[in-house]
């Protein structure tokens, strides 16, 4: 449907096209052989359409980029992380619903409180 509006991240282009973004970056960090990962891609590939222009979607396949997984800890597939000025905004691990993506990407753009627990610099 929106895969031209998907980015492909990669371990060489995370920091330009991820930290150092002028807008707000959800990565959908995903392998083509996990179940729940296919699933929620439709979901992702949406808020890509619904918000051209005002976020950067991107989609990280952990098998073929290993290092930046490993760098923020991801354990889990599938897991989708906002990110807003060069951090960590909001992360969500596991089958989430479209409504729960956009309400984090909502929270991004209005310059909400991030949620995450942690930053990683």
């Amino acid at each position: 449907m929106s895969a031209d509006k998907v980015a492909e991240i990669t371990d060489q282009n995370f920091e330009s096209s991820v930290l150092k973004s002028s807008q707000p970056v959800l990565v959908d960090f995903w392998a083509p052989w996990c179940g729940p990962c296919k699933a929620i891609g439709p979901a992702v590939d949406a808020l890509a359409e619904a918000y051209a222009g005002k976020l950067t979607v991107g989609k990280c396949n952990v098998d073929e980029n290993p290092e930046i997984p490993n760098s923020y800890g991801i354990r889990a597939i599938p897991t989708v992380m906002v990110f807003k000025d060069g951090r960590v905004f909001d992360q969500m691990t596991g089958m989430v619903n479209r409504s729960k993506l956009e309400t984090a990407v909502q929270k991004a753009l209005e310059g909400g409180a991030p949620t995450s627990p942690f930053v990683v610099q």
